[in-house]
């Protein structure tokens, strides 16, 4: 897309009020509108006549639209930008999603813009998780690249443009070489059947181009780079800039194996490699967005969320590390938080005897939060060792969908059942 400008539009398409474009490709324009019902501002993608009219790719611009159209209010995830309404005429069209703010990633694919390695790598968990749930809903995206990758905010992305997905659960008939040659899979350019390891393979992609500034295949013309996509190995990235660890060659050149059965098996061994190896370029009491998703995503209490809903548990905890010996509530003191142990062990005392021990993936406190208000705390929570701890503040859980809570309130109270029945199996003997 070429870069945003001011425009003073009055024009109405449908019922949007266009305010000034935002972008222009080479199949339509994406304009900032109002949408007349709600009053709120939308990202509207329209798609001019002579597009659908072109003897050549009329049929294959149609189909795209179409597919991104069908997807309307269906993916609903925090790393995906929403498509919000949709319509579909015979020689025109327009498609209507939320605004993300922070334009996409090529502008950050040059060795003189590259973002901190972090912040490259927390991205790369956030897409593994966007495109996992995609997957999950029958859906290959085909053309992951910086361009379909939007920025929110600091580490925030949201995936876009699955006009070339292959739609597996309707059975879309589609050409297989649809997508941005530089990125697609070995394959793709094969035109063999595509899973879930294509799009991770220009996930890989992605990263390598975001970490090095550099494509991992480059050519003088198509056929050539279709060769070296199919059988030359990519040089590691640690090679074309030398300060990053070569663990995180590992990981990306995994991603970028020639064929889908030596790339990571799924999308869940991919994100979790990209946040081990984060860990290693931050000091080590940083706090990184994978780290807290992971330790909420291995409780069980907490299988009930969805991956939309567990990303909103883990942006409105307060997460801290707290050295042993530390007390984190008292006894009779009031409070109406409750907390999450990510990591370490803490013990329960009343009046100095010891009432029980809290290892890591569990809760406590939480019957402050269920009651609602604020009381006493019936017993003394110390560290025994060096924590990882998240707190939850009522204000910021009602901040929450009304789904996330619901979920959350039940598993919090499975919880404590079965707490309160270990206690009363262990009195009874």
């Amino acid at each position: 897309m070429e870069q945003p400008f001011e425009m003073d539009l009055s024009l109405q398409i449908g019922k949007y009020d266009i305010r000034r474009q935002l972008g222009k490709g080479a199949t339509g324009t994406v304009y900032l509108a109002v949408d007349t019902f709600s009053g709120n501002e939308v990202a509207l993608k329209v798609i001019e006549p002579e597009v659908f009219r072109d003897p050549e790719f009329g049929t294959v611009y149609r189909s795209q639209f179409l597919n991104e159209a069908s997807l309307a209010g269906k993916l609903k995830h925090p790393h995906i930008v929403g498509i919000l309404d949709a319509v579909v005429l015979e020689d025109s069209g327009h498609i209507a999603m939320e605004v993300v703010s922070g334009g996409d990633l090529s502008q950050h694919v040059s060795a003189d813009s590259l973002l901190p390695v972090a912040d490259v790598l927390q991205i790369g968990f956030k897409c593994c998780g966007a495109l996992a749930y995609a997957f999950n809903e029958g859906i290959v995206h085909r053309d992951i690249k910086p361009a379909n990758i939007m920025i929110a905010q600091g580490t925030e992305v949201k995936i876009a443009d699955f006009g070339a997905a292959f739609l597996r659960k309707v059975h879309s008939v589609q050409t297989a070489s649809i997508g941005s040659p530089y990125y697609m899979s070995p394959e793709q350019l094969e035109e063999a059947p595509l899973t879930h390891h294509s799009d991770m393979y220009c996930l890989g992609v992605v990263l390598y181009e975001l970490l090095t500034g550099q494509r991992p295949f480059t050519a003088d013309s198509l056929e050539l780079l279709v060769d070296r996509i199919l059988h030359q190995a990519p040089a590691p990235p640690s090679s074309l800039r030398p300060t990053l660890p070569k663990e995180i060659d590992r990981v990306v050149l995994r991603a970028l194996a020639k064929k889908p059965e030596f790339r990571h098996a799924a999308w869940a061994d991919f994100s979790l490699e990209l946040s081990n190896v984060c860990k290693l370029v931050l000091p080590p009491d940083a706090i990184i967005d994978s780290e807290k998703y992971v330790a909420l995503k291995r409780v069980d209490m907490l299988a009930g969320l969805s991956d939309a809903e567990l990303w909103e548990l883990t942006h409105a905890g307060r997460w801290t590390r707290v050295a042993a010996k530390q007390a984190i509530v008292r006894e009779n003191e009031p409070g109406k938080s409750f907390f999450f142990l990510a990591q370490g062990q803490v013990k329960v005392t009343l009046g100095g005897h010891l009432l029980n021990t809290i290892s890591e993936g569990e809760c406590f406190g939480e019957m402050a939060y269920i009651r609602g208000g604020e009381m006493p705390r019936h017993a003394t929570v110390e560290t025994m060792t060096g924590i990882l701890l998240a707190e939850f503040e009522p204000a910021a859980l009602a901040l929450m969908s009304l789904g996330a809570q619901l979920q959350l309130t039940r598993a919090l109270v499975r919880n404590l059942v079965d707490r309160l029945d270990l206690a009363n199996s262990r009195l009874t003997k």
